[in-house]
């Protein structure tokens, strides 16, 4: 008799009714959006924060420059020394001094610029000010070489080269962003899955294991119906509180948002500032036709090749690591001899990270990330990464069918252990231990 739907629902029953799950299911979703809040309320009191830096520009070539703005006020010093300047500065407890020190060469200004502060000062605050000066002295030398400010301008040129495939397909630098971002979310997904839930299933099968439970069910249930019966059960439950997590998730932080009035996207700030900058010093036009590329490169993106291959290579990826969390849960007494053995998992998984991120964005179709997309053991992350980038459909099916025939070689490998660990107790398994058990 198949007692496998029996033992899923079993699995997942008690899994969803478990005290513990439920707390963490909707007490997690409350933690994370209690941490957002906190760091984008921090975040938007750091942004509005009013500074007053001071200037001393001895040369006086680049006292112009500093204008005030809503959150910096630059106070512009004159007929002072260094000393007397960094006191008042002092006194009046302003943000800081900058000190630009006379010299008798253009060349050597960039040199004697020094910023005084009681702290240390914001990395964004120094760029700005970086980037103002570079910006006033190239105007500077220019304008001795005998070149206009108008001439300046009018020499400036934007180049951004286009994009198209041989069949006409039209592409830009910005689809390899969303590409990455598409392909790095979907292996993200699978590897926190695989880590969360995989430890679950190793964690039931060792507490059945200890508390002897586990002898009267063997008596009536095969070892791998039971086996699989976790996994499954176990990933059903995983699905149900992660789409409490998504849910539960998004409509508290619209409350959040909503009844205290905090900008989630301030979370960002530094990064968002040096954005807007890069933006407000281009033209309209150019804003206008980077937006375009945006939804050019989304609307080029694979979304219906991405959905299948996302669920399947899921799936396939969950089962194959679940079943040999399985296997470890099977071979040990408790969790701590469970590190000896983890290592061996954890590993591909991270090295699948590290392959997708450093060299899939470079090189989609290079021989690394195309040896990696096809062993079963890092495919799941490194193939849902070069999938936005475009991979020839026989490519993914040979790929999902290494996969699989791995899937089903895993789980005859781990009922094997199952099978015999399940019943060993008080020995420490080793791996020579589990080389014998699978030839009973």
């Amino acid at each position: 008799m198949n007692h496998l739907p029996l033992i899923i629902k079993r699995e997942y029953l008690t899994k969803v009714k478990n005290k513990s799950f439920i707390i963490m299911t909707f007490l997690s979703p409350l933690i994370m959006i209690a941490l957002i809040a906190l760091v984008s309320y921090l975040s938007q009191i750091n942004n509005d924060k009013k500074r007053t830096i001071s200037v001393l520009d001895e040369t006086g070539y680049l006292i112009d420059i500093f204008e005030s703005t809503e959150n910096t006020t630059y106070l512009k010093l004159t007929g002072l020394n260094l000393d007397d300047a960094k006191e008042i500065v002092k006194e009046k407890e302003d943000y800081g001094l900058l000190h630009i020190g006379n010299v008798t060469s253009l060349d050597d200004v960039g040199k004697n610029i020094k910023f005084y502060s009681e702290e240390s000062p914001s990395l964004t605050i120094i760029s700005g000010l970086e980037r103002k000066v570079e910006k006033r002295l190239q105007e500077i030398k220019l304008q001795k070489d005998g070149v206009s400010l108008e001439q300046i301008d009018a020499s400036k040129t934007s180049i951004d080269i286009a994009q198209e495939s041989f069949d006409g397909e039209k592409s830009s630098k910005i689809d390899n962003i969303i590409k990455l971002a598409f392909g790095g979310i979907a292996g993200y997904l699978l590897f926190m899955f695989i880590i969360i839930y995989g430890n679950m299933i190793m964690r039931s099968v060792i507490e059945e294991k200890t508390s002897r439970i586990i002898e009267v069910i063997i008596s009536s249930v095969k070892p791998i119906q039971l086996m699989m019966g976790k996994i499954i059960g176990t990933s059903l439950a995983g699905v149900t509180q992660f789409a409490i997590w998504v849910i539960l998730g998004g409509v508290m932080l619209t409350i959040v948002s909503a009844i205290f009035g905090i900008d989630m996207a301030q979370v960002n700030t530094p990064q968002q500032e040096i954005v807007n900058q890069a933006m407000s010093a281009q033209g309209s036009d150019e804003v206008q036709a980077m937006a375009e590329n945006i939804l050019t490169a989304i609307n080029n993106l694979p979304i219906g090749n991405l959905v299948v291959a996302f669920i399947f290579f899921f799936i396939g990826g969950y089962l194959l690591y679940s079943s040999l969390y399985a296997a470890i849960g099977a071979a040990v007494d408790n969790e701590t001899d469970t590190q000896q053995f983890m290592l061996p998992i954890l590993m591909p998984l991270i090295l699948a990270v590290y392959v997708g991120v450093f060299t899939v964005i470079e090189d989609p179709h290079g021989t690394v990330s195309t040896v990696f997309s096809f062993i079963p053991l890092t495919s799941p992350v490194v193939m849902l990464m070069r999938i936005p980038f475009g991979v020839p459909l026989w490519q993914q099916g040979l790929s999902l069918l290494l996969l699989i025939g791995t899937f089903i070689f895993a789980v005859w490998f781990a009922a094997k252990i199952y099978r015999v660990g399940i019943l060993m107790y008080g020995k420490k398994a080793t791996y020579k231990e589990l080389f014998k058990w699978l030839k009973y």
